[in-house]
């Protein structure tokens, strides 16, 4: 099993391997280092002053001015975790939870936390024995950091809350008892680092790159398919075009929908309408603007996944201790709103062109089905097709426009951007059935096009496809072709 160092910067590259290769995570030496540096600064520190020091010697929120005594330093830790654990919904998603363990290891290995080795080793025995706290989806501001997601994550450090480990829901506290180990007592600061942090946003965030930068490729694929199924011209796709009008996406998406359909018979043959709708004409147009709003949003994410993130601040170097704001998730709820619109808007115009090749245009069949009226054919899909781009146009409302005061006004703006989060990660999961239904009618309008054919690379494509869905002929049950298109174009990503 392959293993990778924690070390100064990670990027989405290697998230993506670590992920597909099941690698194992350990903290480099240099990591170490730091972690060790700050947490030794910090016990001298507070063994030499008596001064304030937010979190450590103080209550959290608008109990800031409330003193701790030196005694209860450790319980004042321990008692942040029980009690910011107040999550609520459904529980976070596997994966979802595994990128928060290693982000929150990315963010506390650059030694800016307080927090103890072990501390830090703990949460990377969690990752690499795939022992996954539960967590909920409901309950951060994204603002103070996610506290009650981070809560739940970290809980189980101290041998409480739930985890899930070799498949099975259990309490850390037996968890513990299986594996023969000892929960941990918190130092000074460290309950607030942990829970300080934007892991649960970020976490979703990285999910959500990864999967957008995978599904606008997609998208184009499928498109370029309807694009032979419709008959079009390719005449809006030349370089010519774009040049004049320069945009980065723009420019990628025609020049990979020529690519796509080089070879193509369908696309060489004469066309006998002069122009073609929007929704097949502009797609460099609009499919390219999404390629350049997922560009922005992972621009955004890079620099949160190498950030430092949790409250109070820790320069050894420069004998500082500092209360900001870094925990604030305004950057993200923003970038999260942002790509929730595109990713929305990539299934709104996928949705229309699944409506126009059922349309009966063409020489396409209405439905695109043999003796339509004796069969309905694909109809009700683009039904199915339309409620799910209307939930995601719900969802594409702003996270990050709201805000709600909280802890009796001292943290008085919130981001929103833990909902932002999960709200764009619905809208992904529906983009998936949106392009499945376009896939299916595009698959379908190709085989009525025989003899001519698409291009090589597109009948490949369409080959492996129907062996998943097969030619609908006549009416039977559609749900089971639109789960089988889902899992092909997750295959794909």
């Amino acid at each position: 099993m392959k293993l990778f160092a924690i070390n100064s910067k990670i990027d989405f590259v290697a998230i993506k391997n670590i992920l597909a290769d099941k690698a194992r995570i350990a903290l480099s030496e240099d990591a170490e280092k730091r972690i060790d540096k700050a947490r030794k600064y910090l016990d001298k520190k507070l063994a030499s002053s008596k001064e304030p020091v937010y979190g450590i010697n103080t209550g959290f929120g608008s109990l800031r001015n409330v003193k701790i005594d030196t005694k209860d330093y450790s319980q004042l830790q321990t008692n942040l975790l029980r009690s910011h654990a107040c999550g609520s919904g459904a529980e976070v998603p596997a994966e979802i939870v595994k990128l928060m363990l290693l982000l929150k290891v990315q963010s506390l290995s650059y030694g800016h936390s307080g927090v103890d080795v072990s501390t830090v080793e703990r949460l990377i025995e969690f990752y690499n024995n795939d022992i996954l706290p539960v967590v909920y989806e409901q309950g951060s501001l994204g603002a103070s950091g996610d506290l009650a997601p981070l809560a739940h994550l970290c809980l189980p450090l101290i041998g409480e809350g739930e985890v899930y480990h070799n498949g099975k829901k259990k309490s850390a506290a037996a968890l513990y008892k299986e594996l023969k180990w000892k929960p941990l007592s918190l130092k000074p600061k460290e309950g607030l680092a942990l829970l300080n942090g934007t892991q649960f946003m970020s976490a979703y965030g990285t999910w959500l790159i990864l999967q957008a930068q995978s599904l606008t490729i997609m998208a184009d694929t499928i498109a370029a398919m309807s694009l032979d199924g419709f008959d079009c011209r390719l005449e809006p796709f030349n370089k010519l075009v774009q040049d004049v009008r320069p945009h980065k996406g723009q420019r990628e998406c025609a020049a990979f929908i020529l690519q796509t359909l080089k070879g193509s018979k369908i696309a060489s043959r004469k066309k006998t309408d002069v122009q073609d709708p929007y929704s097949f004409r502009c797609i460099p147009q609009v499919h390219g603007a999404i390629r350049d709003v997922v560009e922005h949003a992972q621009s955004v994410l890079l620099k949160e996944i190498n950030s430092v993130t949790d409250n109070p601040l820790i320069f050894p170097d420069e004998d500082e201790i500092i209360s900001g704001g870094n925990f604030h998730g305004h950057p993200l709820a923003m970038a999260f709103d942002y790509l929730a619109i595109a990713m929305a808007d990539l299934g709104n115009i996928s949705e229309r062109r699944t409506y126009k090749l059922i349309s009966g245009e063409r020489g396409l069949p209405a439905f695109l089905v043999k003796a339509p009226g004796l069969n309905s054919g694909l109809m009700i899909l683009q039904y199915c097709a339309a409620s799910v781009v209307s939930q995601n146009k719900q969802y594409a409302t702003p996270a990050s426009v709201d805000s709600i005061v909280s802890s009796n006004g001292q943290e008085d703006y919130v981001s929103m951007g833990a909902n932002a989060a999960t709200k764009c990660y619905k809208v992904v999961q529906n983009l998936k059935t949106v392009l499945a239904a376009e896939l299916i009618t595009a698959a379908q309008a190709i085989i009525f096009r025989r003899p001519d054919k698409t291009s090589p690379a597109l009948e490949t494509m369409l080959a492996k496809f129907q062996k998943q869905v097969p030619f609908i002929d006549k009416d039977r049950v559609i749900y089971e072709a639109i789960q089988k298109s889902v899992a092909f174009i997750e295959s794909s990503l």
